[in-house]
């Protein structure tokens, strides 16, 4: 999947795999219950979520922790 997406393959991908989300994504949709409470630029969405359900999720992850 990796290569595909570096060689510029279109893909919807549903992953809690956050690490891998973060190195091929272009865009970020995160839901909660249903709903859509993010819809950013990868990075942005990494670095500065709106939510805060976003940011509570993200903070589960090693790579988010200071």
């Amino acid at each position: 999947m990796l290569e595909l997406a570096q060689g510029g393959m279109t893909m919807l991908i549903v992953t809690h795999e956050m690490g891998f989300a973060r190195a091929v994504a272009d865009r970020i949709v995160f839901l909660d219950e249903g709903k859509i409470l993010e819809n950013l630029p990868a990075e942005e969405f990494f670095t500065h979520p709106r939510t805060q359900r976003a940011k509570d999720f993200l903070q589960t992850f090693e790579f988010n922790k200071q």
